[in-house]
C-alpha cells in the first residue's frame, strides 16, 4: 500500500505494517544549501568545500556533505513519521549510495516495518525504512530509524508487535563502493599527514573544540532541512512536556561531530554508512558539546589500494570534556546492564573512506 503525505501527520495509531509513504516536497539542493550548511558547522574536509580537491579525485563536482543529504531526506520523513514523536530514538543499517551535487533533486519515502506499542498505551515505536533518491531515480541514500511516537486516542487498539532484528554493523560487502579515486589525494589540502594505515583498532582520539548550541543556529538548520517537528519548533506545546523547553534535532549533534571530527580524523573522505546511533539524552540551546572517537575496526577495500574503510565510533558529551585521555561511554548497573554515562548525547557506529599510501 502506497501513500501521500497526512497533512496533521500521523498518531502512532495511524501506522501499518508494511505500508509504504511517499513523502512530499521534492527539493533542489543549491550551492547556497552547501554554504549554509559550512557555516553552521564550520565543516573544514576540503572534499566537500574545494572544487579542485574534489576534480582532482575524479568526481563530476563538488559533492554535498554526507550529512547534508542525510538530514534533507530525513527532513521530508518529519511531517509523515515524526511530527507527533516524543523522541528518535536510533539508526541502523544506512549507506550513502551515491554523491549528490549541486543542482539533484532529492525526494524519499518510507516503508513501515516494525510497531510496538508501550506498556503505558500513550505512545508506541515506529520502525521505518526511509530511502532518498535523486531526479533519476536513482537511491543516493537509504536507512532504518525508530521512533517513539504519541498516541491521539490512548483507547485505540494497539497494533501485532512486529519488530525486526536488525544487523548490529553494515557487512563489509554492502558497502558502497567508492566513486572517487583517492590515489590524487593532498594531505596538504588538510593540513594532516595521518592516513589510514596510521589508525590502530582501540586507538582513541579527543576532537578539542567544544561547542555550546544556539537556538538561532539550531533553527536555521532545522528549517534549511525542512524539518517540523513540534518538539523543535514549538516552544508553548513543549513549554507543558516534562522538560519544559524545546529539544535540539539530533542531527543537529551529528553534524556537529563530524565536524569535529576533522580534529584527529582530517583525511576522511566521506562516510560510507551508518551501523547504528542513539540519542542517548536529549541536547538544549546552552549546552555545550566535545566529542570523541574510537576506532572500532579497519578494513581494505577489495580491488582497491588507494583508499580504505575505517570503522569509527563518534561519542558526543555534553557540558564536561574529556580529561586527560579518560572517555567514559557506559556505566555498568549491575552484573548484566550498562547504561550511557553522565553527560553522553550521542553514540554513532559509522563507516568511512581514508586514503591510503
Amino acid at each position: 500500500m502506497s501513500e501521500t503525505q497526512n497533512q496533521d501527520g500521523r498518531y502512532f495509531e495511524h501506522f501499518a505494517l508494511g505500508d509504504i509513504i511517499d513523502h512530499a516536497v521534492p527539493r533542489t539542493l543549491s550551492s547556497g544549501d552547501a554554504a549554509l550548511y559550512q557555516a553552521l558547522y564550520g565543516a573544514r574536509n576540503p572534499l566537500f568545500c574545494a572544487q579542485p580537491f574534489a576534480s582532482r579525485l575524479g568526481l563530476a563536482d563538488m559533492p554535498l556533505d554526507n550529512w547534508l543529504v542525510f538530514h534533507i531526506v530525513f527532513g521530508k520523513s518529519v511531517p509523515d513519521i515524526s511530527r507527533h514523536a516524543v523522541a528518535n530514538l536510533g539508526y541502523a543499517q544506512g549507506r550513502f549510495l551515491t554523491p549528490v551535487y549541486a543542482g539533484d533533486t532529492l525526494s524519499a519515502a518510507s516503508k513501515i516495518i516494525g510497531l510496538r506499542q508501550n506498556k503505558s498505551g500513550e505512545s508506541g515505536l515506529v520502525m521505518v525504512e526511509t530511502t532518498g533518491n535523486n531526479q533519476r531515480g536513482e537511491a543516493v541514500l537509504s536507512y532504518t530509524r525508530w521512533v517513539m511516537v504519541k498516541k491521539n486516542d490512548a483507547q485505540a487498539a494497539a497494533p501485532e508487535t512486529v519488530w525486526p532484528e536488525l544487523t548490529p554493523v553494515v557487512a563489509l560487502d554492502d558497502l558502497p563502493v567508492p566513486q572517487a579515486d583517492f590515489g590524487p589525494w593532498d594531505i596538504k589540502a588538510t593540513g594532516s599527514p595521518h592516513l589510514f594505515d596510521d589508525y590502530e583498532t582501540g586507538m582513541k582520539i579527543a576532537h578539542g573544540d567544544g561547542v555550546t548550541l544556539e537556538d538561532s543556529e539550531h533553527m536555521l538548520a532545522t528549517r534549511l532541512y525542512q524539518n517540523n517537528a513540534a518538539v523543535h519548533f514549538d516552544a508553548h506545546l513543549q513549554s507543558q512536556n516534562r522538560f519544559g523547553k524545546r529539544l535540539i534535532y539530533g542531527g543537529h549533534m551529528i553534524s556537529h561531530i563530524a565536524s569535529m571530527a576533522f580534529n584527529g580524523l582530517a583525511n576522511l573522505g566521506g562516510y560510507a554508512a551508518l551501523n547504528g546511533g542513539t540519542h542517548a539524552a536529549p541536547c538544549f540551546a546552552g549546552d555545550t558539546l566535545y566529542g570523541w572517537s574510537e576506532v572500532l575496526d579497519k578494513a581494505a577495500l577489495p580491488g582497491r589500494d588507494d583508499v580504505g574503510a575505517l570503522r569509527l565510533r563518534h561519542v558526543l558529551v555534553k557540558n564536561q570534556a574529556p580529561q586527560n585521555g579518560h572517555f567514559s561511554l557506559k556505566t555498568e548497573t549491575s552484573a548484566s546492564r550498562q547504561e550511557y554515562a553522565e553527560g553522553v548525547v550521542l553514540d554513532l557506529d559509522i563507516w568511512a573512506y581514508m586514503a591510503r599510501r
